[in-house]
């Protein structure tokens, strides 16, 4: 396992930076590209040993896969989970000896940072029907990772977010919890606009299905960020009745419910239980480390590769939909309710 020190060395920083940045300490004073520097390199780190892995050979013409992805720097620092899903898929793209290019965003429209042929094109996020529509001009063959605007045209990988919220869940419960409290925010749909979150429909769910819900136990802010989480857990510790665990809709969200809980003095997790989701590569460095769903990166990149090879070759001829499943991965902010 990677440790800090590990980190800091391969980013090029000191310790303490790594460990403020990896707990997004607003008070620090470091260029977004350190901050960006930092989290490739906790997530690469994860990755050494498949850097030892020989390049497949292939025959006849190299491939050139696109990468097109819809968040902005700044909001990957917020909320990196994207940024590490695009590093995972271009490593996988590497020992498959596979070109790379990237699309950049003008004024909303993707377009190929270089001008050479594209066989296929990995688009990470979620895209309007008018940037969907540009982007296949340059290849029929795309694969959508976390979105599927249109199943009968284009290939996708989802995440299955409601199994995830359920293992969440039923740890909590099954450590006693009762007063389990939702902290999430606005998600994008998967042609622009306003989305449905799954994981605080399968929370209503759950909650409803054990006689436990309380609508008051639901708080939600404009998006999943640190910040959003640093104010909403304000909101779930004030309660008169108060909860007894938190489920965050995402990891950068846990991180500063941890933050703003440590600053109220209240104790994780002998106080309050705290779960996220995600799983990045940065939650095991926190302060306790964070019980969080899992999201198998690799698993998805390598699936991805692989519709796309075989859509190229002729051998899916019909659009596929991909579940990836989660796991929960459980770690020391958890424990038994008394």
């Amino acid at each position: 396992m990677a440790t800090i020190t590990d980190i800091a060395k391969k980013a090029k920083v000191s310790i303490t930076t790594v460990s403020r940045i990896l707990n997004h300490d607003d008070t620090l004073s470091v260029s977004d590209e350190t901050k960006l520097r930092v989290l490739v390199a906790a997530k690469e780190l994860e990755y050494v040993t498949l850097q030892q892995r020989k390049l497949r050979k292939k025959a006849g013409k190299k491939l050139t896969f696109a990468i097109v992805e819809w968040y902005d720097y700044p909001a990957l620092i917020e909320d990196p989970y994207y940024l590490y899903l695009m590093t995972t898929v271009e490593k996988q793209l590497a020992r498959e000896n596979i070109n790379t290019v990237k699309f950049i965003n003008i004024d909303g429209e993707f377009v190929p940072s270089v001008d050479t042929q594209i066989d296929a094109i990995i688009a990470i996020g979620r895209f309007n029907l008018n940037q969907i529509e540009k982007i296949s001009t340059f290849s029929p063959y795309i694969v959508f990772l976390d979105s599927c605007p249109d199943a009968t045209r284009f290939d996708s990988v989802l995440i299955n977010t409601e199994l995830g919220t359920r293992l969440a869940l039923q740890h909590l419960y099954d450590l006693g919890h009762r007063r389990i409290a939702y902290i999430g925010g606005k998600v994008i749909g998967d042609t622009g606009g306003q989305g449905r979150d799954m994981r605080k429909t399968a929370y209503c769910e759950f909650m409803q299905e054990n006689t436990i819900f309380d609508e008051a136990l639901i708080f939600e802010g404009e998006r999943l960020s640190y910040t959003e989480g640093y104010t909403l857990a304000k909101s779930a510790i004030t309660l008169q009745d108060r909860p007894t665990a938190l489920f965050c809709a995402n990891d950068s969200t846990a991180t500063g419910v941890l933050a703003r809980l440590h600053q109220s003095k209240i104790t994780v997790p002998d106080d309050i239980s705290v779960v996220g989701f995600n799983d990045q590569s940065s939650v095991q460095f926190l302060s306790p480390p964070l019980t969080t769903v899992n999201i198998p990166m690799q698993f998805i990149a390598q699936n991805t590769v692989d519709i796309l090879k075989n859509r190229i070759s002729g051998q899916y001829r019909l659009p596929i939909k991909i579940y990836v499943p989660t796991s929960l991965t459980i770690r020391e902010s958890t424990k038994e309710q008394r």
